[in-house]
């Protein structure tokens, strides 16, 4: 759909389940893959992971598939790509992420999710770039999300649904990627709604809440896959220090250098995680 269609998803009376589940027919038209297997949403410095993982057999722009929006933000692909690993699983590779901070809902924001559950998939793969709280992690550092808190008063649950998060970051999923590099560490990640960055004080807060890592997505769509049943791992990619720890001013530009910087590496684990899923 181009920018000026009307987005199906911001008619509050239309259910965005059914609206996956067109977009979920959509990427079987185009791919010619009736099911995908693994999810994978690329985050700032996370790119490159895309062409390691397999062998690519469709891109497009997200657009052409009903309720996605072109990615607002510097850094995003604002494509789909369906990849084909080794072992012959089917990565569904979303490129294109609506952030909470412009504007558009929580519906939005987790379609890409809901519609990778639509598609079969069974395992989400969410990742970020962030700001890091613990003083020893350095710019161009990959940490596993452990666990969340949502500082954006939002949830994409709707009425009375209640689900489960005691486990959302699959515990099997971190081990699994803990046996490819040892050395990764992890940590909470809070999600605040942006798009400013978080002030000394909020990251204090953070840290007091008992948060590692502060960043502007993936919390809301952890929760829209564990409601679609799906297993989830998380990972960030520490861009900088957060606000009081590092003491420069933060930018979008050092944001996406160190992801520039970072990408061989960060993308390599990744893609090796992905293969052995």
């Amino acid at each position: 759909m181009s920018d000026t269609t009307p987005n199906p998803l911001d008619d509050s009376t239309a259910d965005p389940f059914e609206i996956a589940e067109q977009a979920a027919h959509d990427l079987a038209q185009i791919t010619g893959v009736e099911r995908h297997d693994i999810a994978l949403t690329l985050g700032s410095g996370w790119g490159k992971s895309a062409e390691l993982i397999g062998e690519t057999t469709a891109v497009f722009p997200a657009t052409q598939v009903t309720g996605f929006s072109a990615p607002a933000l510097s850094g995003h692909i604002g494509t789909l790509r369906s990849v084909v690993t080794p072992r012959g699983k089917h990565v569904l590779v979303i490129g294109a992420r609506t952030h909470f901070y412009e504007g558009h809902g929580v519906r939005r924001v987790v379609h890409s999710v809901r519609t990778a559950a639509a598609a079969g998939v069974k395992t989400m793969v969410l990742t970020n770039g962030a700001g890091g709280i613990k003083r020893t992690w350095k710019p161009g550092q990959p940490v596993l999300i452990s666990d969340h808190i949502n500082l954006t008063g939002a949830s994409p649950l709707e009425g009375a649904t209640f689900i489960d998060l005691t486990d959302l970051y699959s515990i099997r999923l971190r081990d699994l990627a803990r046996s490819i590099d040892p050395a990764l560490d992890e940590g909470v990640y809070c999600q605040f709604r942006g798009p400013q960055y978080e002030t000394p004080a909020e990251v204090q807060m953070a840290k007091s809440f008992g948060g590692h890592i502060v960043g502007m997505s993936t919390a809301l769509e952890a929760i829209a896959a564990r409601q679609s049943g799906m297993e989830i791992i998380g990972f960030s990619l520490i861009t900088n220090l957060a606000a009081g720890i590092q003491t420069t001013p933060l930018t979008h530009h050092e944001v996406l250098e160190a992801g520039r910087v970072a990408e061989p590496v960060i993308s390599s684990l990744l893609a090796r995680v992905i293969g052995a899923l």
